[in-house]
This record gives structure tokens, sequence and C-alpha cells, in this order.
């Protein structure tokens, strides 16, 4: 079954479609969090907490993979507002994890290109990281984008654009050597795929 119709039975009381469902798209989820905080269950958890309180909510005008990555993004800006204190003020369009004092859990990989590759999106803004993340590891596409972070499909292109060149900016000045840096920066798209493959097996 489809996301489509595993979600249509969740919705009609089937309780195992809705656990097939979440099983689905756990790793999916595990992996947008576990680069950007250090306890990253929690988070998972809370995200699928949510769904299942607001599945009736979703009328599937985009994929469920959307939806969940939408309510994902949000549990994460909840995350940094109740870490900043009573205030709850964080730009996530400027500030980065490594700001936040966040240690992501992933284990970095002994490639170095790979390392390189994670340490500079830990140093984008936490808006930035995210659209990256999704458009390489998640594979969405600009649309995706625009629902899961509440953005006009113009300002994504713009923000992923501005994204791109600052990652860049970032490896550049992080690698121990311009080949390295060229090479990761050559190498993003299969890194990620690499990355994403090897978290799926």
């Amino acid at each position: 079954m489809d996301d489509g119709e595993l979600l249509r039975a969740w919705r009609a009381g089937d309780r195992e479609a809705g656990e097939q469902l979440i099983e689905r798209h756990y790793d999916r989820v595990m992996r947008f969090f576990r680069d950007k905080v250090s306890e990253p269950a929690d988070l998972v958890q809370e995200t699928f907490l949510a769904c299942r309180e607001h599945i009736d909510r979703f009328r599937e005008e985009a994929s469920f993979r959307t939806f969940l990555f939408s309510i994902a993004s949000n549990v994460l800006g909840k995350f940094y507002r109740a870490k900043a204190g009573p205030r709850g003020k964080v730009d996530l369009g400027t500030v980065s994890v490594e700001d936040l004092g966040e240690s992501p859990s992933r284990v970095l990989a002994e490639r170095e290109e790979r390392r390189l590759l994670l340490l500079a999106l830990r140093r984008l803004s936490v808006e930035q990281q995210t659209l990256l993340e999704l458009h390489y590891w998640e594979r969405m596409t600009d649309s995706e984008l625009s629902v899961v972070l509440g953005l006009s499909l113009g300002t994504v292109k713009t923000r992923k654009r501005a994204a791109r060149v600052r990652l860049k900016r970032i490896i550049e000045e992080l690698a121990s050597s311009p080949g390295l840096a060229e090479r990761t920066l050559t190498e993003l798209g299969e890194q990620a795929a690499g990355q994403r493959d090897e978290d799926d097996d």
C-alpha cells in the first residue's frame, strides 16, 4: 500500500496502517532531527504524536511526507523557542545549530568530505540547513519545501540559492586544502544520496 492508502486506512480506524506509515517514515524524521539536536528521539516521538493528533486535518493536497516534515519543522521551532527561555525569541533564519549550543547526535563519518559537509551544515542558519537537507537528503521539490516551511515558492528558491552560496563559503573556510573543499562541493549531491542510502539500510 502507498502512503495515501495507508493514510486513508488509518483515518478509518486501522491502527496497524498507522503504525506501518510511521515505521515507513521513522528513519527520515530521525535523520531530520539528529543533525540539529543532541537528543533527537524525543522530538521524533513528539512529531509522530502530533501527526496522530492532526491526521484528520490533512487534506491530501500535498504528500503525506510533506505534511509530516511540516510538523517536524514546527516541532523543531518549538524546541528551540523553549530552549531560549521565557522570551522564546529565536530567528531560525539567522541562528545556527552551532549558535544554539546543540551537538548533533550523528557520529561524524570517517570520510573527510562527509565530515566537512556535516560541520559546514551545522554552521548554516537552522532554516538554511533544513532547506538544503530536505532538498538533498529527501529530494524535496521547491513546491514541497514551500509547504513544509510555510514560505512562498519564490522565497524558497531565493533562500535555497543563498544557502548554497553560504555553504560553499563555509566549506572553503573549514577545508584543510582547496582540493578537499572542491571535492566536497563537487560530491555534495552524491554524499547526500550516499548518506541517505546508508541511513536507510
